[in-house]
């Protein structure tokens, strides 16, 4: 059989953990774009108009119409047999309500001002977010809250080090942004994401994999509902920092300043 272009996706990695269960379904099948639409429909997903949510091919979308205003006037998603393309489709199969909800607000953006050069700092906001987001699940306790001081203000070494054994146990982080996951094919140790801080009652941990991934996808997706979204509401996280994500994690890893950058000052 010919090699497919996600043949050599290493899936034990932890950063695919959000979208692994996806995933094999699609691995399975003969034609993953069929297996793609048929799970959809099992699903029932939809995009924020209600409409079904389907995966088309790239040259089915019309000249000159923006992409995300197509996928929300319509519920087809237009994609292409490759990497960046099938991790956002693994996305939108597991985190619905998120992805619905920023393309609600990438459409509305661009109902209202249209298209330029510039996306403007909403659209922006979202779109950062649909590509390179992760989400940091903390527990709502004070161990939580010194997790999070301490990744805001750059204290990596304080946060993957001193205070390493707090992840798995009140403190995750699920990979959400397609191209953040496309670069992780292939890691390398910049790779930086732009984190969504969520909080979480400390039952939240007792929850299964796939109970946790829908309870933040609600929660996510009211919370992108309910606020207006800047790109100031994001902490840069350098993931291969994550304890246990990357192998050699010594003092020597942790020092390189040109990864674990010290906060600028304002």
């Amino acid at each position: 059989m010919t090699p497919r272009f996600f043949d050599d996706i290493d899936w034990s990695q932890a950063w695919f953990a959000a979208v692994r269960e996806e995933a094999q379904g699609l691995l399975a099948a003969d034609d993953w774009r069929a297996q793609l639409n048929q799970t959809a429909g099992q699903s029932g997903l939809s995009n924020h108009l209600e409409l079904p949510l389907r995966f088309i091919t790239q040259e089915e979308l019309p000249e000159g119409t923006a992409y995300e205003a197509h996928i929300s006037a319509t519920g087809l998603v237009p994609t292409r047999e490759n990497l960046h393309d099938f991790f956002n489709a693994l996305v939108w199969l597991t985190f619905p309500a998120i992805k619905r909800q920023l393309n609600a607000l990438q459409a509305a953006q661009i109902a209202a001002c249209g298209i330029g050069k510039s996306r403007g700092p909403a659209r922006d906001a979202a779109t950062i977010f649909d590509e390179n987001a992760a989400l940091l699940v903390v527990a709502d306790t004070a161990e939580g809250a010194n997790l999070i001081t301490a990744l805001r203000a750059h204290a990596w070494q304080d946060a993957f080090v001193t205070q390493a054994e707090k992840f798995g146990r009140c403190a995750e982080v699920w990979c959400f942004g397609h191209a953040l996951m496309e670069k992780l094919v292939k890691p390398y140790k910049a790779i930086t994401a732009h984190t969504w801080v969520v909080t979480v009652a400390p039952e939240y941990f007792e929850l299964d994999g796939p109970g946790r991934r829908s309870y933040i996808d609600k929660m996510v997706a009211q919370q992108l509902a309910e606020q207006a979204l800047t790109t100031a509401d994001y902490t840069p996280l350098p993931v291969l920092g994550l304890p246990g994500w990357w192998t050699q994690q010594d003092a020597a890893f942790y020092a390189d300043q040109q990864v674990f950058r010290a906060k600028r000052q304002s």
